[in-house]
């Protein structure tokens, strides 16, 4: 707990779109920087520094980085949504 007298302020977190998506028969997430984008669109993404297309099966909206198991600095971001 951080006592008001302390001086001390609670660590503001970012809120980010996560999506989950299917490159090639596995599951990897990725940011989204794309408010439009849904479940089912195909995208572009970097999968071992190639481009590849994947799947978006999931989208998290507005979901704050603390409340994500994977830290946001590991995660990379979707480049291009290819069609819906």
């Amino acid at each position: 707990m951080i006592h008001s007298t302390a001086g001390g302020t609670m660590r503001e977190y970012n809120r980010y779109d996560y999506a989950k998506v299917e490159v090639e028969g596995s599951m990897k997430f990725y940011l989204s920087p794309f408010k439009e984008l849904k479940e089912g669109d195909i995208v572009l993404i970097e999968v071992e520094n190639e481009i590849k297309e994947g799947k978006v099966i999931r989208v998290d909206k507005n979901i704050s980085e603390q409340n994500f198991p994977i830290p946001v600095k590991r995660l990379k971001k979707i480049i291009e949504i290819l069609k819906g």
